[in-house]
Protein backbone atom coordinates (compact mmCIF):
# COMPACT_ATOMS: atom_id res chain seq x y z
CA UNK A 1 0.00 0.00 0.00
CA UNK A 2 1.19 3.29 -0.97
CA UNK A 3 4.93 1.67 -1.98
CA UNK A 4 6.02 5.37 -3.63
CA UNK A 5 4.89 7.18 -0.79
CA UNK A 6 6.73 4.79 1.74
CA UNK A 7 10.21 4.65 -0.10
CA UNK A 8 9.77 8.79 -0.07
CA UNK A 9 9.17 8.98 3.49
CA UNK A 10 12.15 6.14 4.53
CA UNK A 11 14.38 8.44 2.81
CA UNK A 12 13.38 11.37 4.57
CA UNK A 13 13.64 9.49 7.86
CA UNK A 14 17.20 8.27 6.45
CA UNK A 15 18.15 11.85 5.45
CA UNK A 16 17.52 13.08 9.24
CA UNK A 17 19.89 10.96 10.26
CA UNK A 18 22.39 11.91 7.82
CA UNK A 19 21.98 15.53 8.24
CA UNK A 20 22.77 15.26 11.74
CA UNK A 21 19.44 16.17 13.34
CA UNK A 22 18.43 12.94 15.48
CA UNK A 23 19.99 10.47 17.98
CA UNK A 24 19.37 7.48 17.90
CA UNK A 25 15.33 7.00 17.91
CA UNK A 26 15.01 10.42 18.33
CA UNK A 27 12.41 11.97 16.02
CA UNK A 28 10.25 11.32 13.11
CA UNK A 29 9.01 12.16 9.55
CA UNK A 30 5.57 11.38 7.70
CA UNK A 31 3.83 12.09 4.26
CA UNK A 32 0.16 11.98 3.90
CA UNK A 33 -1.63 11.03 0.04
CA UNK A 34 -4.61 13.47 0.40
CA UNK A 35 -5.81 11.76 -2.17
CA UNK A 36 -6.14 8.48 -0.43
CA UNK A 37 -6.50 10.39 3.01
CA UNK A 38 -3.99 8.26 4.17
CA UNK A 39 -0.40 8.88 6.29
CA UNK A 40 2.86 7.36 6.18
CA UNK A 41 5.42 7.64 9.10
CA UNK A 42 8.21 5.79 10.59
CA UNK A 43 7.66 3.01 13.40
CA UNK A 44 8.14 3.94 16.88
CA UNK A 45 11.46 3.18 18.65
CA UNK A 46 12.61 1.40 15.43
CA UNK A 47 16.41 1.81 14.97
CA UNK A 48 17.50 4.02 11.57
CA UNK A 49 20.26 1.69 10.52
CA UNK A 50 17.04 -1.31 10.44
CA UNK A 51 14.53 0.59 9.19
CA UNK A 52 12.65 -0.42 5.88
CA UNK A 53 10.10 0.65 3.82
CA UNK A 54 7.85 -1.79 4.70
CA UNK A 55 8.36 -1.09 8.49
CA UNK A 56 6.72 2.19 8.02
CA UNK A 57 2.83 2.40 9.31
CA UNK A 58 -0.01 3.65 6.82
CA UNK A 59 -2.56 5.07 8.93
CA UNK A 60 -5.77 7.14 8.07
CA UNK A 61 -6.43 10.24 9.57
CA UNK A 62 -8.17 9.28 12.56
CA UNK A 63 -4.84 7.43 13.93
CA UNK A 64 -6.25 3.79 12.63
CA UNK A 65 -3.42 1.65 11.02
CA UNK A 66 -4.53 0.43 7.82
CA UNK A 67 -1.28 -0.88 7.02
CA UNK A 68 1.69 -2.43 8.78
CA UNK A 69 2.49 -4.49 11.43
CA UNK A 70 4.41 -1.84 13.65
CA UNK A 71 3.09 0.54 16.35
CA UNK A 72 3.43 4.49 14.50
CA UNK A 73 5.48 6.85 16.13
CA UNK A 74 4.39 8.18 19.43
CA UNK A 75 3.90 11.61 17.69
CA UNK A 76 1.32 10.31 15.32
CA UNK A 77 -1.54 11.83 16.72
CA UNK A 78 0.47 15.67 16.15
CA UNK A 79 1.61 15.06 12.39
CA UNK A 80 -2.77 13.81 12.30
CA UNK A 81 -3.42 17.19 13.60
CA UNK A 82 -1.15 18.80 11.61
CA UNK A 83 -2.11 17.35 8.49
CA UNK A 84 -6.05 18.28 9.14
CA UNK A 85 -5.64 22.01 10.05
CA UNK A 86 -2.99 22.70 7.16
CA UNK A 87 -4.19 21.30 4.13
CA UNK A 88 -1.35 22.67 1.97
CA UNK A 89 1.86 20.59 3.37
CA UNK A 90 2.39 17.13 2.46
CA UNK A 91 4.89 16.10 4.73
CA UNK A 92 5.95 16.80 8.50
CA UNK A 93 9.47 16.16 10.12
CA UNK A 94 9.82 15.97 14.29
CA UNK A 95 13.35 16.33 15.32
CA UNK A 96 15.04 17.28 18.66
CA UNK A 97 18.25 19.03 16.78
CA UNK A 98 20.52 20.42 19.50
CA UNK A 99 20.03 24.53 18.74
CA UNK A 100 16.58 24.91 17.40
CA UNK A 101 15.65 22.65 20.47
CA UNK A 102 17.59 25.13 22.44
CA UNK A 103 15.13 27.95 21.50
CA UNK A 104 12.39 25.76 22.58
CA UNK A 105 13.74 25.08 25.54
CA UNK A 106 14.17 28.63 26.41
CA UNK A 107 10.59 29.23 24.75
CA UNK A 108 11.82 31.99 22.12
CA UNK A 109 11.38 32.41 18.88
CA UNK A 110 14.13 32.02 16.27
CA UNK A 111 14.42 35.52 15.25
CA UNK A 112 15.04 36.59 11.62
CA UNK A 113 18.21 38.00 11.84
CA UNK A 114 19.69 37.28 8.45
CA UNK A 115 19.02 36.44 4.52
CA UNK A 116 19.74 32.84 5.83
CA UNK A 117 16.49 32.97 7.95
CA UNK A 118 14.87 35.32 5.56
CA UNK A 119 14.71 32.88 2.53
CA UNK A 120 13.40 30.48 3.86
CA UNK A 121 10.66 31.54 7.05
CA UNK A 122 8.93 34.68 6.50
CA UNK A 123 9.78 36.20 9.84
CA UNK A 124 10.26 34.76 13.20
CA UNK A 125 10.26 31.30 14.17
CA UNK A 126 7.43 31.15 16.36
CA UNK A 127 7.79 29.04 20.18
CA UNK A 128 4.21 27.64 20.98
CA UNK A 129 2.63 28.24 24.20
CA UNK A 130 3.04 26.15 27.22
CA UNK A 131 1.01 23.25 27.14
CA UNK A 132 -1.54 23.06 30.21
CA UNK A 133 -0.56 20.27 33.16
CA UNK A 134 -4.28 18.86 31.98
CA UNK A 135 -3.03 19.12 28.55
CA UNK A 136 -0.28 17.34 29.59
CA UNK A 137 -1.85 14.36 31.87
CA UNK A 138 -4.67 13.84 28.91
CA UNK A 139 -4.28 13.61 25.10
CA UNK A 140 -0.66 15.27 25.46
CA UNK A 141 0.27 14.42 21.81
CA UNK A 142 -2.99 15.71 20.70
CA UNK A 143 -2.49 19.08 22.60
CA UNK A 144 1.13 19.46 21.02
CA UNK A 145 -0.42 19.60 17.72
CA UNK A 146 -3.69 22.24 18.96
CA UNK A 147 -0.82 24.12 20.21
CA UNK A 148 1.06 24.72 16.93
CA UNK A 149 -2.32 25.54 15.22
CA UNK A 150 -2.91 28.40 17.65
CA UNK A 151 0.32 29.55 17.26
CA UNK A 152 -0.79 30.26 13.35
CA UNK A 153 -3.96 31.16 13.47
CA UNK A 154 -5.11 32.46 10.17
CA UNK A 155 -1.68 32.69 9.09
CA UNK A 156 -0.22 30.60 5.52
CA UNK A 157 1.41 27.67 7.65
CA UNK A 158 4.30 27.57 4.44
CA UNK A 159 5.23 31.22 5.01
CA UNK A 160 7.18 29.96 8.17
CA UNK A 161 7.15 25.93 7.74
CA UNK A 162 8.27 25.26 11.18
CA UNK A 163 7.04 25.83 14.76
CA UNK A 164 9.24 25.07 18.14
CA UNK A 165 7.07 23.23 20.98
CA UNK A 166 7.82 25.14 24.33
CA UNK A 167 9.90 23.31 26.50
CA UNK A 168 10.13 20.48 24.01
CA UNK A 169 11.59 20.74 20.39
CA UNK A 170 10.73 21.75 16.42
CA UNK A 171 8.21 19.95 14.16
CA UNK A 172 8.64 20.98 10.31
CA UNK A 173 6.77 20.95 7.09
CA UNK A 174 6.78 21.10 4.11
CA UNK A 175 5.34 19.99 -0.04
CA UNK A 176 6.80 16.65 0.39
CA UNK A 177 8.68 14.56 2.90
CA UNK A 178 11.63 15.52 1.65
CA UNK A 179 10.82 18.98 1.45
CA UNK A 180 10.40 19.41 5.14
CA UNK A 181 13.42 17.39 5.83
CA UNK A 182 15.34 19.98 3.74
CA UNK A 183 13.15 23.15 5.85
CA UNK A 184 14.73 21.15 9.57
CA UNK A 185 18.09 21.44 8.59
CA UNK A 186 17.83 24.98 6.93
CA UNK A 187 15.84 25.42 10.55
CA UNK A 188 18.78 24.42 12.56
CA UNK A 189 21.36 26.26 10.66
CA UNK A 190 19.19 29.21 11.35
CA UNK A 191 18.63 28.37 14.67
CA UNK A 192 22.65 28.19 15.24
CA UNK A 193 23.37 31.33 13.59
CA UNK A 194 20.80 33.27 15.43
CA UNK A 195 22.82 31.56 18.69
CA UNK A 196 26.04 33.15 17.83
CA UNK A 197 24.44 36.37 16.82
CA UNK A 198 23.11 36.88 19.78
CA UNK A 199 26.18 36.06 21.75
CA UNK A 200 28.17 38.83 19.91
CA UNK A 201 25.29 41.73 19.78
CA UNK A 202 22.31 40.38 22.01
CA UNK A 203 20.63 43.90 20.62
CA UNK A 204 20.96 43.12 16.88
CA UNK A 205 17.77 43.73 15.38
CA UNK A 206 17.69 41.27 12.44
CA UNK A 207 16.63 42.52 8.94
CA UNK A 208 14.34 44.94 7.88
CA UNK A 209 11.24 44.16 6.31
CA UNK A 210 12.37 45.11 2.87
CA UNK A 211 15.15 42.71 3.23
CA UNK A 212 13.08 40.26 4.75
CA UNK A 213 10.56 41.17 1.29
CA UNK A 214 13.54 41.09 -0.84
CA UNK A 215 14.80 37.13 0.38
CA UNK A 216 11.62 35.88 1.38
CA UNK A 217 9.74 36.44 -2.27
CA UNK A 218 12.61 35.49 -4.71
CA UNK A 219 12.07 31.69 -3.72
CA UNK A 220 8.69 32.45 -3.05
CA UNK A 221 5.47 33.03 -4.53
CA UNK A 222 4.41 33.66 -8.42
CA UNK A 223 7.18 36.12 -8.78
CA UNK A 224 9.97 34.33 -7.81
CA UNK A 225 13.56 34.39 -9.86
CA UNK A 226 15.63 32.00 -7.93
CA UNK A 227 16.49 28.61 -9.59
CA UNK A 228 15.72 27.51 -13.06
CA UNK A 229 12.73 27.56 -14.91
CA UNK A 230 10.67 24.22 -15.37
CA UNK A 231 9.33 25.35 -18.63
Amino acid sequence: MLRQLREQVLEANLEVVRRGLVLYTFGNVSGISREDGLVVIKPSGVPYERMRADDLVVTDLDGKTVWGELRPSSDLATHLHLYRSFPQIGGIVHTHSEHATAWAQAGRPIPALGTTHADYFYGPVPVTRELTAEEIGGDYVHATGVAIVETFGNRDPMEVPAALVAGHAPFCWGKTPDDAVHNAVVLEAVARMAMYTLSLEPNAKGVSQALLDRHYFRKHGSTATYGQSNK
